[in-house]
């Protein structure tokens, strides 16, 4: 397993670059790490104005996007950890990877114990979601990603996530859930980015792998190789 981090703060970038990492395969199997500024992230058979308040997220400066998994819409922000398993796939139409493991253990070593709900959220053990998931498979490789809620400004979050409903037709619904973050189990002035290196510390030990390192410059050129192409177009 490879730790990858991302430093660009851009939700365009970063879900392209989990395109990238999923159709090119330049590394066997990643774990990536990435933080994105305030936005709207949208499941690709979802009906944005069904699932966002489009004027409050433009009326804030709040990017709203589409993703090329499926599952519901979440806000991201910089309160907010995005995790990403781009792997293998051995042949199954469905995830054939537990995801969820090390991900309770990851979270258990820092004092939160959870559990993984029936749509692989991760829950606390009182039924709080600090975690939405959601996964895209290839014909030889799987993505399954979602969100850590660390110390997200929930005020907002149920802002944008306010669409109207009447507008769904046969799109995906999103389901709503109570939420809360893990900021409140950790020390009071732990930051996001601490809470994240204590992750990827974790993670190494987990997977004994190399330590997480930022995406190279290559990559980062060819996934803005990518943007621009579909800007173009």
């Amino acid at each position: 397993m490879h730790l990858l981090r991302s430093l660009s703060d851009s939700p365009e970038f970063n879900c392209t670059l989990e395109e990238f990492l999923l159709t090119e395969r330049p590394f066997r199997d990643v774990l990536l790490f990435y933080i994105n500024r305030p936005s709207v992230v949208v499941g690709r058979n979802q009906k944005i104005e069904a699932e966002v308040n489009t004027e409050y997220c433009h009326r804030h400066g709040i990017e709203v996007i589409k993703r090329i998994s499926g599952g519901g819409t979440v806000y991201h922000d910089y309160g907010n950890i995005n995790y990403s398993f781009i792997v293998d796939k051995t042949g199954s139409a469905v995830l054939d990877r537990d995801f969820g493991t090390p991900l309770t253990a990851a979270l258990a070593s820092l004092g939160i114990p959870t559990t993984v709900g029936a749509r692989e959220e991760l829950l606390t053990t009182d039924g709080y979601k600090i975690s939405g998931t959601a996964a895209h498979i290839t014909r030889d490789s799987q993505l399954f990603h979602g969100t850590l809620l660390y110390r997200t400004d929930l005020t907002i979050l149920k802002q944008t996530l306010q669409g109207d409903h009447s507008l769904r037709g046969r799109s995906v619904a999103s389901v709503s859930s109570p939420v809360i973050n893990l900021s409140v189990f950790r020390p009071k002035n732990e930051t996001t980015e601490e809470f994240l290196n204590l992750l990827c510390n974790f993670f190494e030990d987990y997977y004994q792998t190399e330590p997480i390192q930022p995406i190279s410059d290559e990559v980062i050129r060819n996934t803005e190789a990518i943007i621009r192409d579909r800007n173009n177009q």
